[in-house]
């Protein structure tokens, strides 16, 4: 039986990123970098995917863990009958090859230990080649390579690595598990000590360029540090999370793969960063988005690969049963075909968001985003599949169309603010005519409520981003009947769907339902706190703090009614969405009126 999502914590070394249950197994680990198959696929099916487990004889949740101060390095502790014991597991920033350092620490008596080690490479399809050999363990299948170095005696039995040992009060015993390319020469081993002190140290200075005074200071930490790790850093492209196949419905089927980059994310990511002092981080997402988008503007992807691959075929993985038994288990997303008019719009935006914070402006750059006007200005009428990526039919999605005047309304601004030359007078003229269709069409007075497109009877709550993006100002009460009926209609248990699915007709195309959204309900507490409620807004904000994990880790979703977390995990939405709600709600004042 599959551990909880919320009972997995996360280490990574800025390539790559494992996932560590309660019970000392990792049960998620991809090498050499996100996107690649997994070598450890348990969470998607069970041990014989692959998984590595370090944890008393006796076997047991652990007591309690946490990670040292700012780091990712994690620390779980049990206590037994015979004594206590911590694990000390580190992924160290990637120096020649990838390491997965784990040290055994007594803290109290003798305690048994066991380590067991099922390395399963492609998604648990391939049995590596092993052998023991000079104290140590050696692991081959075609292209992948992996090395087990330990003072504890080991053997194999059921095509598995098994240790056991004894540690008493201030024993420390190692493991260091080490990826290479099999045709790469053998990589020099690790000291474990090392790592760990290397990693925390490169975490805590790391964490000096930390700029937020606000009430969540806690929260607001841990999520940037998860937003860092999250990051590929030869690229700088943020995954939008470290799995695929989570569900977002227990045993249903909408279990996506999240391990690519989205260009939804870049404005929200930009302000989270640039919000509190991580400007390098900002620049290299910046960096990172213009080269991506670089090119024909008609071929704009909602998603890019780590490194800016276009092409992200889906498939499924049939062997695997996914996590409790929700399948399939997909790879590659076929929404990155999808046309979704928001993403010009997102672009623009984020774009204008670097340039208003300094970060340097080439003329590249500009260049790149005069085509991408120029393909906004001819297609911000048409149909599209919205925000969500939904499977059904192409709408006039209410959300699209305002990121499509976003992105018209930051070029006006480029011109008039920033002095950069371009055609201002047609821009603008765009830009009132689709604010004007908007109003118009996406406006369903009976209600007081914009809708989810034009002439739905559903909402979304992509509706709440409205006045963030300057469409309307807060103090329009259009703005505060949309917030109330979003509020309204797609509030569950006190947390906020992203939409009816069954409303209009299935406008998504897929059956059943899924979990409330937190990056949603982050929304809605900034909208309520723009609108003027704010404590109510305050009080929202405190109820999805403590959706978090003992570890501060968020997913995707929220399973009201089983209180369990749903979807991949860790979401970099939604710890994105947790700094930027932070950053809003602490301000000195609301910032009703403005916009």
């Amino acid at each position: 039986m599959a551990l909880r999502i919320e009972d997995y914590g996360l280490i990574g070394d800025l390539h790559t990123a494992a996932l560590v249950g309660r019970d000392g197994s990792i049960d998620w680990l991809c090498l050499p970098r996100f996107d690649a198959p997994a070598c450890f696929a348990a969470l998607l099916g069970d041990e014989e995917a692959g998984f590595w487990r370090l944890a008393p004889a006796a076997g047991g949740l652990c007591t309690r863990r946490q990670y040292r101060g700012d780091s990712l390095v994690l620390e779980t502790e049990w206590e037994t009958p015979d004594g206590s014991v911590r694990v000390i597991d580190t992924m160290p920033p990637r120096g020649e090859a990838a390491d997965v350092v784990r040290v055994v620490e007594g803290l109290s008596g003798r305690v048994s230990m066991r380590m067991a080690l099922r390395l399963r490479f492609d998604y648990g399809r391939v049995v590596p080649w092993v052998r023991h050999r000079n104290g140590q363990l050696d692991a081959i299948a075609g292209p992948d390579a992996v090395w087990l170095h330990t003072p504890v005696s080991l053997h194999g039995e059921d095509f598995t690595s098994y240790a056991e040992f004894t540690v008493s009060v201030g024993q420390r015993v190692p493991f260091v598990l080490t990826y290479r390319p099999s045709h790469e020469p053998t990589p020099r081993p690790t000291d474990a000590e090392r790592a760990i002190a290397d990693t925390e140290a490169f975490w805590t200075s790391w964490m000096r360029g930390f700029r937020y005074e606000g009430s969540w200071q806690e929260p607001v930490r841990r999520s940037l540090v998860l937003l860092k790790a999250l990051t590929y850093a030869p690229t700088g492209g943020i995954v939008a999370a470290a799995t695929t196949s989570l569900p977002e419905q227990w045993g249903g089927p909408r279990n996506w793969d999240y391990r690519f980059c989205w260009l939804r994310d870049a404005t929200f990511t930009l302000q989270a960063l640039l919000g509190t002092g991580f400007v390098a981080e900002a620049k290299a997402w910046r960096e990172w988005l213009l080269r991506a988008a670089a090119g024909d503007p008609a071929d704009l992807q909602i998603m890019y690969g780590i490194d800016g691959t276009r092409r992200l075929p889906e498939y499924t993985l049939d062997w695997l049963s996914g996590y409790e038994g929700a399948s399939p288990v997909r790879v590659g997303n076929a929404a990155s075909g999808q046309f979704q008019l928001d993403v010009w719009g997102e672009v623009l935006d984020g774009l204008h968001e670097a340039r208003s914070a300094g970060l340097e402006s080439e003329e590249d750059a500009w260049d790149l985003q005069r085509a991408l006007l120029d393909y906004l200005e001819g297609h911000w009428a048409d149909p599209d599949n919205g925000l969500w990526e939904v499977r059904g039919d192409r709408r006039h999605f209410v959300h699209s169309k305002v990121m499509a005047w976003a992105g018209l309304d930051r070029a006006v601004q480029a011109v008039e603010r920033f002095g950069l030359d371009g055609p201002v007078d047609r821009w603008r003229a765009t830009r009132d005519a689709v604010h004007a269709e908007v109003c118009d069409r996406g406006f369903d007075a009976e209600r007081n409520s914009f809708t989810q497109f034009y002439g739905s009877k559903g909402l979304d709550s992509a509706l709440l981003l409205i006045p963030q993006v300057g469409f309307l100002p807060w103090r329009d009460p259009r703005v505060a009947g949309t917030v109330d009926a979003v509020q309204r209609e797609l509030c569950h248990n006190g947390f906020l769907l992203r939409y009816q699915p069954q409303a209009d007709g299935n406008v998504d195309g897929l059956p059943g339902a899924e979990g409330a959204f937190i990056t949603c309900t982050f929304w809605l507490a900034e909208a309520l706190y723009g609108i003027g409620r704010e404590q109510e807004a305050h009080e929202l904000f405190e109820r999805l703090v403590a959706l978090r994990n003992d570890l501060g880790l968020l997913s995707e979703e929220y399973d009201p009614a089983t209180g369990r977390q749903l979807g991949n995990t860790p979401q970099a939405f939604s710890h994105v969405g947790l700094v930027n709600a932070a950053r809003h709600l602490s301000s000195m004042r609301s910032t009703k009126g403005e916009h």
